[in-house]
């Protein structure tokens, strides 16, 4: 039961008690695992245009980008603290003073760092680092190698030295030119700059922790004069944080609501799903989705952007026929023919199964959001793919899903897993506008019971946590889906500090 109290602190909290308790009842309920048919693949879901198709996208898109609204939407609410997690290791189990640093990197755990120390040079922060350190002890070039690399990781991450573990990911030096260090932040609208822009106004929106904002303006205030000029284009640039209200309750492992020690509720932020909220917020005819942390040096872009131009470019020409299709169906009298042409475009053309037969229900397919997201060949990284999947109502359609939404313990479901050829990378060009350019409200496509409950602590006590349904699969799972592939080389997230040693991310 639910204290005055308690009450006071979900209304607060901007949720409501009807809200608590569906939540409290998803806890209850269990999430059902998604019911995978089969694994996309090339030609079976996924699309693969040919260098003439391609160049043919690319060439509509430009010929009408100038009339159009397009957005650049970046989640960057993460902290950089997971790149550096071996590092925190070292620091913690090297000691300097009595441990023999080779010993200690020859262990088969310290690849990482072997790689790591083998490479110092070559991170684009390695001089800030050098530069403070002898700054601070005019003889570290006479320090043993093992105390050497010990000052080096804590003047690198710690809180008194560049403090690159308390700093946002989009803001860790990713990349450096001459004497010039760009951020992954920088990099985001540079590539904006090549594809996201219209009569030369870059538009973007990221979504970041509200602590860090600040840090955002006073890093564009640094680089704005510079990337204006080297792009020739203007930057419009917005901000966002989770919402409060899109918080979940903490629930004990009985699937009651759990009461900290001073019989409070606990809430905890709900994932990535929850900024759906922020993405409906915004609006623009083309809105391009990429995470913060894939990008490439300065080198690469060009081809980045021909990709992205694909994608934007296959997008309009599915609303095109979309739009036509739609307005002929509003009209009052509707041919046999028409109703055949719609069926065989959501058949052929959205790779939807089990087509309907009716106008009302094809209206229902045609009038909804689109997706068109890149997926590249499967390389055993982490993460969700696309997948045919049925739901209740037994209708069949394509979907990212992620590895959490499968039961492994199924035989058959964990085979087709397996199966995978693609991989999400998180490429999406999206269209939120209806027929008459009217915005749909996107809270209205989602599938709720497509989140996650995973088990965590609050000061030492278990508790369950509710993850909303993912922003690019539960969230979006009743959008209309194109799945293309795309090269490997549009795929470069900094998971860990040693990704920045991959080539595309290397700028001499």
């Amino acid at each position: 039961m639910l204290t005055e109290k308690n009450k006071e602190q979900i209304k607060n909290h901007g949720l409501t008690e009807e809200k608590i308790q569906s939540q409290l009842k998803i806890f209850r309920d269990g999430i059902p695992f998604a019911d995978v048919v089969e694994a996309a693949s090339a030609g079976n879901g996924i699309a693969i245009f040919s260098e003439k198709q391609q160049q043919e996208f690319v060439t509509l898109f430009e010929s009408k980008k100038d009339e159009l609204d397009l957005l650049k939407f970046t989640p960057a609410s993460g902290a950089a603290t997971r790149m550096f997690q071996f590092l925190h290791r070292f620091l913690e189990q090297f000691k300097y003073k009595k441990d023999n640093i080779e010993e200690f990197l020859q262990k088969e755990e310290n690849g990482d760092l072997r790689k790591f120390f083998s490479a110092l040079e070559k991170f684009p922060f390695s001089d800030l680092v050098m530069e403070n350190l002898h700054n601070k002890y005019p003889d570290f070039h006479q320090f043993e190698k093992g105390k050497q690399f010990h000052f080096f990781v804590n003047e690198m991450i710690g809180e008194f030295g560049l403090n690159l573990n308390n700093t946002p990911k989009g803001l860790v030096p990713f990349h450096k030119y001459g004497e010039n260090y760009v951020t992954a932040f920088g990099e985001q609208l540079h590539e904006a700059a090549f594809y996201a822009t219209s009569n030369g106004i870059a538009n973007l929106h990221f979504t970041v922790s509200e602590e860090h904002e600040e840090k955002f303006r006073n890093r564009y205030a640094e680089i704005q004069e510079t990337v204006e000029r080297k792009t020739g284009v203007k930057f419009k640039i917005s901000y966002s944080f989770q919402k409060k209200e899109t918080d979940t309750i903490a629930a004990t492992l009985d699937n009651e609501a759990f009461l900290d020690e001073n019989d409070n509720l606990v809430f905890r932020p709900s994932g990535h799903g929850a900024l759906l909220e922020n993405l409906n917020d915004v609006d623009a005819d083309i809105i391009f989705i990429k995470n913060i942390d894939n990008v490439v040096s300065e080198k690469h872009v060009e081809t980045i952007a021909f990709h992205k131009k694909v994608l934007a470019g296959k997008l309009l020409s599915l609303q095109q026929k979309i739009f036509g299709l739609v307005e002929k169906l509003h009209s009052e009298k509707v041919s046999e023919e028409i109703i055949k042409e719609a069926e065989t475009f959501i058949s052929e053309k959205l790779f939807i199964k089990n087509t309907p037969i009716y106008k009302e229900a094809i209206l229902k397919i045609l009038e909804r959001p689109i997706r068109v997201c890149g997926v590249v060949e499967n390389t055993g990284a982490p993460g969700g793919g696309p997948f045919l999947i049925k739901d209740k109502q037994g209708n069949l359609s394509y979907q990212i899903v992620e590895m959490s939404q499968i039961d492994t313990n199924d035989p058959q479901q964990k085979a087709l897993a397996e199966k995978a050829t693609h991989f999400n990378p998180v490429d999406l060009v999206c269209g939120v506008r209806n027929y008459k350019g009217e915005k749909y409200d996107l809270l209205q496509f989602s599938d709720p019971s497509a989140g996650f409950i995973s088990n965590k602590s609050y000061n030492g006590k278990p508790i369950k946590a509710l993850e909303l349904p993912g922003l690019w699969n539960g969230a979006m799972a009743n959008w209309n889906t194109i799945f293309v592939e795309v090269p490997l080389i549009t795929f470069n997230p900094v998971k860990t500090v040693n990704d920045l040693l991959n080539e595309v991310h290397q700028t001499q």
